[in-house]
């Protein structure tokens, strides 16, 4: 017996190893030839793969399996690496184009459960209050413990009009919160813009999409046309990124030609990059340049940058870059710190994995992975303070900060200080970005205006 399963184990091993040699090779046909394969750790896997198929309380496919083991591999080396089925990657390719079904809610993994990276503003989740850090830990009657990101991301979206319950914890609250929400066409209007008194524009960017650049350019020209600006404000705030393209055409809309906005370096050649202000690097296809329509104002109006703990990958990108070439004033609280570069490389069966490949720098060098961008002038959400929010640092197998070591500690003990206590955090109010109530933008204004800044008690 014990002869056939290790006979069995080696021709499993020639199975897996062909299999992670096709698998690579459709996803990096470029690139230089392969790595030598570990032989023993792969007799290990087939061993365990024949005791599960062999002894498993209920049969299970072996589809399932690989793509199990496909999956684990993925989600161990840091927690933005997955691997996407075909319903997933479809979605993440519709997502990008501003419209999906569901409840409106950027998460990740944590210890197991699904954490909350940011509510989408206008979606059902952030109207029912769904903050930044909770834990989902239910999804109707099913623990989430256990279930993969894709799988529970695939429970919260459905046909729009139907309902799902979630339940949650939250820092500061003694038992779980349950909240029904009725999902939804998720449609994510990428940038906003208005005057907020004479002389003032503001623009928001929520997500940076496909189209986030020329959409863009299209609210600056209204709000050049019939208003003498005098100052801008550049809202990141709660916005969790998305399309490096569109992270580039937006900062190249502020900067001069050819400006340097962010460079990436990875472990292969083609990581190894840098992103300028220019078409090459914000246009896809062949698409009109549609910076060319920028307004002349754009370029050189005063302009402050409002993020928060929110403000993730692509915002920090374009933060960075405005506060690297003085651009802009970077106000409000320490961004996020999701400095990393996720790859898609599509499979031959129309899955793909989705894999970190890189680190971001902002133009003078930094890195923003675990660290974020710190603001020129911190101010708090509220006189009171600001609640504190998780980070890239605060998740699991995180990717470390390469040019600073020292990023985590500081950023925690910077919290330790800056952060009200719990309690006092989960009786703060909910305001709304650019409401009457924003005490950021205020400040942002008055920085325009010339006037002096009322700083935050802990700065």
């Amino acid at each position: 017996m014990r002869s056939k399963l290790k006979q069995f184990g080696l021709v499993m091993t020639g199975v897996f190893a062909g299999v992670m040699i096709s698998l690579n090779f459709s996803a990096n046909a470029d690139k230089v030839a392969l790595a030598p394969l570990p032989v023993e750790e792969l007799r290990a896997f087939a061993d365990v793969f024949n005791a599960i198929k062999q002894g498993y309380v209920e049969p299970v496919e072996d589809k399932r399996l690989i793509t199990d083991a496909i999956s684990g591999m993925l989600s161990g080396l840091d927690p933005h690496s997955a691997y996407l089925d075909a319903e997933a990657f479809k979605d993440l390719q519709v997502g990008t184009q501003g419209e999906f079904g569901g409840l409106g809610i950027e998460v990740g993994m944590e210890d197991g459960f699904v954490k909350v990276v940011s509510p989408i503003e206008d979606t059902p989740a952030f109207r029912a209050g769904v903050k930044t850090g909770d834990l989902i830990v239910k999804l109707d009657d099913t623990p989430v413990k256990g279930m993969s990101l894709n799988d529970a991301v695939k429970r919260m979206r459905g046909k729009p009009k139907t309902d799902i319950v979630l339940t949650i914890m939250r820092k500061g609250e003694n038992r779980p919160i349950v909240i029904t929400l009725t999902r939804e066409i998720i449609k994510v209007q990428s940038v906003k813009s208005k005057i907020v008194e004479p002389g003032y524009g503001y623009v928001r960017i929520a997500q940076f999409q496909e189209n986030t650049a020329a959409s863009l350019v299209q609210h600056l020209d209204k709000l050049a046309k019939g208003n003498d600006l005098k100052g801008m404000v550049l809202d990141l705030r709660n916005d969790p990124g998305g399309l490096l393209h569109g992270a580039v055409g937006v900062a190249a809309a502020f900067l001069p030609a050819n400006t340097l906005v962010v460079s990436t370096d990875g472990r292969t050649e083609d990581a190894k990059r840098e992103y300028r202000a220019s078409p090459e690097d914000y246009l896809r296809g062949t698409r009109d340049d549609f910076l060319r329509n920028v307004p002349p104002t754009a370029r050189d109006l005063p302009m402050v940058v409002l993020v928060n703990g929110g403000s993730a990958s692509a915002s920090e990108i374009v933060a960075g870059a405005l506060q690297d070439h003085k651009r802009a004033v970077v106000m409000g609280t320490q961004t996020f710190g999701k400095g990393s570069v996720q790859t898609i490389l599509p499979l031959n069966n129309n899955t793909a994995i989705k894999l970190t490949t890189a680190r971001y720098y902002t133009p003078s060098g930094r890195s923003i992975q675990a660290k974020g961008i710190e603001p020129d002038i911190v101010v708090e959400d509220t006189a009171n303070g600001s609640s504190k929010r998780v980070r890239e640092a605060d998740l699991q197998r995180h990717l470390g900060n390469d040019k600073d070591p020292d990023a985590e500690r500081k950023t925690e003990q910077k919290d330790k200080t800056a952060a009200p206590a719990e309690d006092e955090a989960a009786e703060q109010p909910r305001f709304e970005l650019a409401g009457k109530d924003d005490r950021q933008l205020d400040q942002a204004i008055n920085l325009l205006k010339g006037l002096q800044i009322v700083q935050s008690k802990s700065k």
